[in-house]
């Protein structure tokens, strides 16, 4: 990938600095663009076609745990996303493998693990860091799995009304929040509880917070 577009959403400018050395050692002839939050970033990816990778903050505001990854799975599958983070427990570093990352970074990681991982995507692999397993439940890794399969599935458009049925929004408030009519937003809803295999709009608006458990659940456990 010499000459790759690579971009750093990250909100705190020291890691973006040190992330930016790594990659140059890596890719040193690769444009750099970087984002402050998740709506700059998609920004970014809409005025920059030929993008390739995206190094993303988990907790970058913008974006709620799992659902900027999601949607960047599912809106552009083409991009090559790395998740970085500093909330690296072994749960979150195999979510993100299982909504469509290709390597979850710890923010404590040197430069030189740093490249490494860099290296190893581009040879077309999955990185995680060795000591990644533990304290991973498998049959909770299957079911992160499949729904992330199930939402990767959804529309666009799909995907947005299901943010907001997440948020606790009506058909009404969410065909004007949308510009669409209430008799498409209830197809909408019809199609994701068939996709996401549940009964009704609460079990699917649970399913999309799942994306969000991260760092306050985990040291809501520990505390």
């Amino acid at each position: 990938m010499i000459g790759a577009q690579v971009a750093i959403a990250d909100d705190h400018p020291l890691f973006r600095a040190a992330l930016k050395q790594a990659i140059f050692e890596c890719l040193p002839n690769a444009g750099m663009l970087e984002a402050e939050c998740f709506a700059e970033l998609l920004s970014l990816i809409e005025q920059n076609p030929t993008l390739e990778i995206i190094f993303l903050d988990l907790h970058m505001p913008g974006n709620d745990g799992f659902t900027g990854l999601t949607q960047l799975v599912n809106h552009y599958p083409d991009l090559i996303v790395i998740m970085v983070s500093s909330d690296c427990n072994g749960e979150n570093m195999q979510k993100a493998i299982n909504f469509g990352a290709t390597a979850f970074i710890p923010k404590s990681a040197d430069l030189a693990t740093i490249a490494l991982a860099i290296d190893s995507v581009l040879d077309g692999n999955v990185w995680l860091p060795e000591n990644n397993q533990e304290g991973v439940d498998q049959q909770t890794a299957l079911n992160n799995k499949k729904l992330a399969k199930q939402l990767a599935s959804l529309t666009p458009q799909q995907y947005k009304v299901l943010a907001q049925i997440a948020d606790g929004q009506l058909n009404k408030q969410i065909a004007y929040d949308l510009a669409i009519q209430e008799t498409t937003v209830k197809k909408h809803v019809s199609a994701i509880l068939e996709k996401l295999e549940v009964n009704n709009r609460t079990l699917a608006g649970l399913a999309y917070q799942q994306l969000m458990h991260t760092a306050a659940e985990n040291e809501a456990v520990t505390h």
